[in-house]
């Protein structure tokens, strides 16, 4: 299984830069729920969210062809993905404290988040089996979708939704 999740950082990280150009590249109802539709620091938490599920999918179908036991696989969902936004946040808002933000670190504080999340992911798979794990983790992925769609149509005014290419707001943000 570890030799797996080294697999699933790097399946989680490269998918990131396709799901970065999504929205841009079939701009829509759905996608914009999914995918970042401006250049705020929100927006690209969803790349952590959606990532992280599309790996999670590739990691289930690798279990199953070496038939490896897991446990806790939709569970481990929305958990890994609530901690590494907080992570990337957290990260991020310290660091742009005393380096100004850039590229490089942005794709930096992802990966180690995708790193950080993976070993947490290692923990809740060797797990006992949680009950009600796949209602609950269902539950809590509807929910953090609930909440991008909403912020993303009704961004609060604040540095953390702010495109700062565009100086706004939202999914309007995008389209100046």
């Amino acid at each position: 299984m570890k030799k797996i999740k080294i697999w699933i950082i790097i399946i989680a990280f490269a998918l990131s830069f396709g799901a970065h150009f999504t929205y841009q590249l079939l701009p829509n109802f759905i996608t914009s729920i999914f995918f970042p539709v401006n250049e705020s620091v929100w927006e690209h938490m969803k790349i952590i969210l959606t990532c992280t599920i599309l790996s999670t999918i590739v990691e289930y179908f690798i279990y199953k062809h070496k038939n490896i036991e897991f446990n806790n696989l939709i569970i481990n969902i929305p958990v890994i993905s609530i901690i590494g936004i907080a992570l990337y946040l957290s990260l991020y808002y310290f660091i742009t404290q005393f380096i100004k933000e850039n590229m490089f670190i942005n794709i930096s504080l992802l990966l180690i988040t995708y790193i950080v999340c993976q070993i947490l992911s290692y923990y809740i798979l060797s797990s006992k089996k949680i009950k009600h794990e796949k209602t609950i983790g269902i539950i809590l992925v509807l929910i953090c979708y609930i909440i991008f769609g909403y912020l993303t149509y009704n961004p609060i005014k604040t540095n953390l939704f702010l495109d700062t290419k565009t100086n706004s707001y939202g999914i309007n943000a995008s389209k100046k």
